[in-house]
């Protein structure tokens, strides 16, 4: 059973929902950028492992978008 994001993910793909897909990478990297920068007695390891699986989710479903817009030829530039 797919988990929330890869649901997310196919519903802008599904959706053609490039900007979706955009704003979704975004937020992911700002929030592993911000978890990558602390430091102290938390241990973000788990945390930043499961934000960096959801960019490989968003990112294989923007090559997913990618390759529907191509086949159908209507590719425009990003």
């Amino acid at each position: 059973m797919p988990n929330a994001i890869e649901q997310i993910v196919d519903a802008y793909v599904r959706l053609k929902n490039r900007r979706g897909l955009d704003e979704l990478m975004m937020h992911r990297q700002r929030l592993a950028v911000d978890l990558k920068s602390r430091s102290g007695k938390f241990d973000f390891s788990l945390p930043i492992g499961k934000i960096d699986e959801e960019i490989a989710i968003i990112e294989e479903g923007l090559s997913r978008l990618k390759a529907e817009s191509a086949e159908s030829g209507t590719t425009r530039p990003i």
